[in-house]
């Protein structure tokens, strides 16, 4: 239905400005100055991207965006990417057209990932993409300077994937994964040597107490794999550059602030939630969130000589906030605020 959809017209330069306007003011508010967009605005974005070239020009946009294309499955490859190319014509020193969004499979407790065993009922997820589609889209994309971003879940989907960047993509393009429930050992150290990185889903939040014994009773997962569940640290003790969402506004409930974000990775639990922490070894430092949460996004966008760190010679992006989220309360975290958010060295926001 959505390729019928003339979203250009639908969505016009002027909605698209008002709204990048609104986005900004938010994004201040809770903490953000740089965002690499998971999903562009459904297959047409010239008017989303135009309108973010047009503010940049004019010095109104105040934070750096990072804007995908998205291709699906069914669309003809080489006339999806051409127009993904010819989206590299909106880029500015803030706007960023340099991704390609897929989607690989489903969501492995819905039973639609990609996994290995199979689920306890015999089935299998189904594929958007086979390997080798994904082998030729990754060596086209790179070869072109535009970089994949993929949705896989299930741990035999995330080989499949890993499988082609490392025989089709470019080390040095940063082929990244999102969300990832499951991952094979051998698949962390191929990720690692090849500079594979990830984007990772914590949502353990929203597993409330005897949710591993309902996934268990109900066939949601291959056996073995109830309690374990989007991985974290291991990414970094396999040295993977890994960064983090929470999946707002997919997921009802979730956080869309970095407070909230780095309480939930801390802590695994959700502090509105009566939860339980699942897989607690996955859980990390605040100090391992704030490299998620800062210079490993600057890497993801290609932009960590200008931001992502304190540094002489870099661009002047950071907050000032109500307590230290490095020893306050645990589950106080997610009540941090920012008191100012400077952008290139100017105040941008204060409470």
């Amino acid at each position: 239905m959505r390729s019928f959809l003339d979203n250009d017209n639908l969505y016009t330069l002027g909605k698209a400005t008002a709204n990048l306007a609104e986005i900004e003011q938010y994004m201040h508010s809770v903490g953000y100055t740089m965002y690499c967009e998971g999903w562009g605005n459904y297959f047409v974005n010239t008017n989303y991207y135009q309108a973010a070239q047009e503010l940049d020009k004019a010095g109104k946009l105040h934070f750096v965006l990072g804007l995908p294309y998205e291709i699906e499955s069914w669309m003809d490859m080489d006339e999806a990417l051409a127009r993904a190319i010819d989206a590299k014509k909106f880029e500015t020193t803030r706007v960023i057209p340099r991704w390609i969004k897929l989607l690989f499979d489903g969501g492995v407790e819905a039973g639609t990932g990609i996994v290995d065993p199979l689920y306890p009922d015999g089935h299998q997820g189904i594929a958007n993409w086979t390997e080798e589609e994904v082998t030729e889209l990754t060596r086209k994309a790179n070869a072109n300077g535009l970089v994949i971003h993929i949705h896989v879940m299930g741990n035999k989907g995330v080989s499949q994937v890993v499988n082609a960047f490392v025989n089709g993509g470019q080390d040095e393009m940063r082929n990244t994964l999102v969300h990832v429930r499951n991952v094979n050992t051998e698949d962390y150290l191929r990720m690692a040597q090849h500079n594979i990185y990830v984007t990772s889903g914590v949502t353990w939040h929203h597993f409330p107490a005897g949710a591993v014994e309902y996934i268990r009773e109900h066939g949601m997962t291959p056996v073995g794999y109830e309690d374990k569940a989007y991985p974290f640290k291991s990414y970094f003790d396999y040295g993977i550059p890994a960064t983090i969402h929470s999946d707002y506004p997919a997921l009802s409930g979730s956080p869309d602030d970095p407070f909230g974000i780095m309480e939930i990775a801390v802590t695994g639990v959700l502090w509105s939630e009566n939860g339980t922490p699942l897989w607690t070894e996955e859980l990390v430092s605040r100090e391992e969130v704030l490299t998620a949460l800062t210079i490993n996004c600057a890497k993801q966008m290609f932009i960590e000589d200008e931001r992502g760190s304190i540094s002489t010679g870099k661009y002047a992006d950071f907050l000032l906030l109500n307590q230290d989220v490095l020893t306050c309360p645990v589950n106080q975290i997610h009540a941090t605020k920012p008191a100012a958010t400077y952008f290139e060295g100017k105040k941008v926001f204060s409470m």
